[in-house]
């Protein structure tokens, strides 16, 4: 514990010494683009003094002797993860895993979910010793009361599949019964994402299925629409439940197709600067009828899209309020090879409306209930879709 105090007190005495400044040269950090800055906190000499008080109670009478790196690194953690829900420190471990994919990486848990049909229950499966989630004491055949906060006794498979996916590195809330704890679980093992998914109803409402945004999805959105227009297509419906965001670049290209002029999504940032992303001159399909379709789990990219095409009167948006997720978030790698993944900036909507916390609410609310069959749900939708003038 010496070296600690050591530390401690060296930071005190800097800062009670007439500095108020604390200058984290070593401290780089990174951005997708790889600009660096140098960080410069101002730091309460008061607020040291407390940390250094709570410190030392914890380290004197906590029940169990925790070592001084365990207790930094608890500190540096609740730091972070206390700013919002997507702020987060990560192991080195974790930020190598990171940095081998791209943000517009559908992913999932280290561990499925299979049905048993003697207990009406779901249960883990094929999960390594070793794995994340076995670190959190998870088990195969353990059963699975909730995956946010939803109850998954009534779902079916492609629902609990749902649920499991989101973008790479993001996290889910899992509760094994109604009295334990809830535990957070990271979404590390990226998927095999298909293509956009096109299917013609008989209605001739074109539904696409776009589960990600990814660097050709508006390349590929133009193609299929071209594809299926010699089949006389009455309305194109943008499938994006689910949907986890992806690439901004790619939902502003996506947008950019069926607007010709405005803003599509801006960013403001205390220590990025503000940003506007408009669209450009011309428009690919003037003249097509256009719905989206979202539910509570499409966020980020999804909502940057759907909330440009509802505010710019381009489509009807139908479904549920999306999930609320307006983040720009940029890694800051640490000297010992971790690094924190932090938020820098909102999306805002062409309307000048935040999209974190808030949500895109849709022009119909109409919620797909677990006894209403998929076939059945987006007939509904593509006829309230082809009503609407």
């Amino acid at each position: 514990m010496a070296q600690a105090w050591k530390y401690i007190a060296v930071l005190t005495g800097l800062l009670t010494s007439g500095s108020h400044l604390w200058a984290a040269e070593n401290t780089a950090p990174l951005d997708f683009d790889g600009e660096t800055e140098q960080a410069i906190t101002e730091v309460p000499i008061e607020s040291i003094e407390q940390f250094v008080q709570i410190y030392g109670i914890v380290k004197d009478n906590y029940v169990e002797e925790e070592p001084d790196d365990a207790l930094f690194l608890q500190a540096i953690k609740g730091l972070v993860s206390g700013l919002d829900r997507y702020s987060r420190y990560l192991t080195a471990e974790e930020y190598k895993q990171l940095m081998q994919y791209t943000e517009s990486d559908l992913a999932t848990a280290d561990f499925e979910l299979t049905f048993d049909n003697h207990i009406h229950q779901w249960k883990i499966k094929n999960l390594r010793d070793n794995s994340d989630s076995a670190k959190l004491g998870l088990k195969n055949g353990f059963t699975i009361f909730k995956i946010e906060n939803q109850e998954l006794k009534n779902l079916n498979a492609e629902q609990v599949d749902d649920l499991l996916h989101g973008s790479i590195g993001s996290t889910f809330q899992l509760q094994l019964n109604e009295k334990s704890p809830i535990l957070t679980i990271v979404r590390n093992r990226k998927l095999d994402v298909a293509d956009i998914e096109a299917m013609m109803l008989h209605n001739q409402v074109l539904v696409l299925k776009v589960k990600v945004f990814q660097q050709d999805t508006a390349n590929e959105i133009k193609r299929l629409i071209e594809e299926y227009n010699s089949q006389k297509v009455k309305a194109v419906l943008l499938d994006l439940r689910n949907n986890p965001g992806g690439l901004l670049s790619a939902a502003v290209e996506t947008a950019d197709l069926f607007l010709n002029q405005g803003t599509i999504v801006s960013t403001k940032s205390r220590s990025e600067g503000n940003q506007q992303f408009q669209a450009l001159p011309g428009n690919e399909f003037p003249n097509i009828k256009l719905g989206i379709l979202i539910n509570g789990r499409s966020a980020s990219a999804a909502e940057v899209f759907t909330a440009a095409m509802k505010e710019h009167q381009r489509a009807w948006v139908i479904g549920e309020k999306s999930y609320g997720k307006g983040v720009v978030q940029k890694l800051f790698p640490l000297p010992n090879g971790a690094a924190l993944q932090m938020t820098v900036s909102h999306y805002y909507t062409p309307n000048g409306n935040m999209i974190d916390g808030q949500g895109i609410r849709p022009d119909l609310d109409l919620p797909w209930t677990t006894d209403l069959k998929e076939e059945n749900y987006l007939n509904n939708v593509a006829d309230q879709l082809l009503k609407h003038r």
